[in-house]
């Protein structure tokens, strides 16, 4: 009989009503935009999954500067260094950027569950991977890629290419500085770049900045007209534009000088044996 009534209590866990409805050792919560979830250095006691709405991860280094690392949508998990073996700090900020809903999940609620429902730890090991695989790609694009490549790959993460469900297009708002600090460059190459990509027609921008499918061309096939450093030729209306091209001098003309008495004319080269052995020394 206990063995029927444990195998029927197993049958009936939703995981997706578990992460979607309050209960025991779990509260939804409502956060407006700027609110936080945690701050760095808060206690790790509580994990959190954000159900609707766009949040962002940032660190403050001990001079005070701030720098995003990444950004969370719908579904995804925050907090999860609270189920570490002794329960530390977070080390990491969590932010709302819009309206959000998420579940808070006590820590020990959260480490029963994924003892006892296997189905659950399933999603949230895959979340782990999935995250974990994330970073590596970051750590992989930082080393290899050129910051123009980084930049368009940011946008395409923000705009959520490759989730299910189609992208948002309309990424969150952000400052060129805080993508800067992400991709690893300045400022001012980033309002270049930015520039570079609406003038080539994969982004927009009208108050909030608009990502096209187009941008993949960047990173996935490196196709771009023109060299990182190179400005791209934006004709001006009623402009004539007019590119210079370096001149070289032919070998022909040189030669020319030569029979017509130039200054290397008349002058003939010594083979090795008819030089003296003092001058090879």
């Amino acid at each position: 009989m206990r063995l029927t009534l444990t195998s029927l209590k197993k049958a009936i866990f939703d995981s997706s009503e578990f992460l979607a409805t309050g209960g025991f050792g779990r509260q939804i919560i409502e956060l407006k935009p700027k609110q936080r979830f945690f701050c760095q250095g808060d206690t790790a006691d509580s994990v959190f999954y954000l159900q609707k709405g766009r949040a962002r991860l940032t660190v403050v280094s001990e001079n005070g500067k701030e720098a995003t690392i990444t950004f969370l949508s719908a579904a995804d998990f925050v907090g999860e260094e609270s189920l570490a073996a002794i329960a530390g700090l977070h080390l990491t900020t969590a932010t709302a950027i819009n309206s959000c809903t998420a579940l808070k999940i006590g820590r020990s609620e959260m480490i029963r569950v994924m003892h006892d429902e296997p189905a659950f730890a399933d999603i949230f090991l895959r979340f782990l991977l999935s995250r974990s695989m994330r970073t590596q790609a970051d750590l992989v694009d930082q080393l290899f890629n050129s910051s123009e490549k980084r930049l368009a790959r940011i946008l395409l993460l923000m705009a959520e290419f490759g989730k299910p469900g189609g992208p948002e297009t309309f990424i969150p708002p952000i400052t060129q500085q805080a993508l800067a600090e992400m991709i690893g460059t300045t400022r001012s190459r980033v309002s270049f770049f930015m520039n570079r990509f609406r003038a080539l027609g994969f982004i927009s921008y009208n108050g909030r900045i608009e990502v096209h499918k187009s941008l993949l061309n960047v990173v996935l096939l490196d196709q771009l007209p023109d060299h990182n450093a190179q400005k791209p030729l934006i004709p001006l209306s009623g402009a004539n534009l007019k590119v210079a091209r370096p001149t070289f001098r032919s070998s022909k003309r040189r030669s020319d000088s030569r029979l017509a008495g130039g200054p290397t004319a008349g002058r003939k080269r010594k083979k090795v044996s008819e030089v003296p052995a003092r001058e090879l020394r």
